[in-house]
């Protein structure tokens, strides 16, 4: 009797593995349909939002454009550098053409010619005054303190917006930047180096 069972389990296991396979098979062929299927809905319906990647679909430069920069003025930015004390500080050139909404990078140049390490930092200005609230900085190296050695020479970038809210009567705005060395920061000049043991 134990035979027949186990003859009657051995085939209800196969008929199960059978049916398993089956429905394995049909699941995969319906997922593998659902492409097709719902590309043919969505165009009977009028959502066809899969083929947007089969139109000719050219994007222009003109498409991509920043619509926040208004190009219908220019604004002159003019860069000044003052150093209080002996070093060099100076931007990489005297001014620039921008529109206001463009994203601008201006890089200032800085160089310790001293024989000693020091301490500085800037703090910028803004002329003329009614131009400081539209003349927005995403990267400065403004109001950051900095150590240099001796004939250290750096660059740093300022990156900004003028705002297009700016008043249309202002057609030049200056950032000037004071350069001067942190009180109570100085070095004393570099000792001459001993002998390592």
């Amino acid at each position: 009797m134990s035979g027949w069972m186990s003859k009657g389990l051995r085939r209800d296991n196969l008929r199960m593995v059978g049916k398993l396979v089956v429905v394995t098979a049909l699941m995969f062929g319906f997922g593998y349909a659902l492409v097709p299927l719902y590309r043919a809905v969505c165009t009977a319906l009028g959502i066809n939002v899969l083929s947007l990647s089969e139109r000719q679909h050219v994007v222009r430069k003109d498409d991509l454009k920043n619509t926040q920069i208004d190009t219908s003025r220019k604004i002159t930015v003019e860069f000044d550098a003052n150093a209080r004390g002996p070093w060099d500080f100076k931007p990489a050139v005297s001014h620039l053409e921008v529109h206001p909404g463009e994203l601008t990078t201006v890089m200032y140049e800085f160089r310790n010619v001293q024989s000693r390490t020091m301490s500085a930092q800037a703090i910028p200005s803004y002329a003329p005054k009614q131009a400081t609230a539209h003349f927005n900085k995403l990267e400065c190296f403004c109001f950051n303190e900095y150590t240099l050695a001796p004939g250290e020479r750096k660059q740093w970038p300022v990156v900004f917006v003028i705002d297009p809210k700016l008043p249309r009567d202002v057609k030049t705005i200056t950032l000037s930047y004071t350069f001067f060395e942190v009180a109570g920061k100085k070095q004393a000049a570099a000792a001459p180096a001993k002998g390592v043991l």
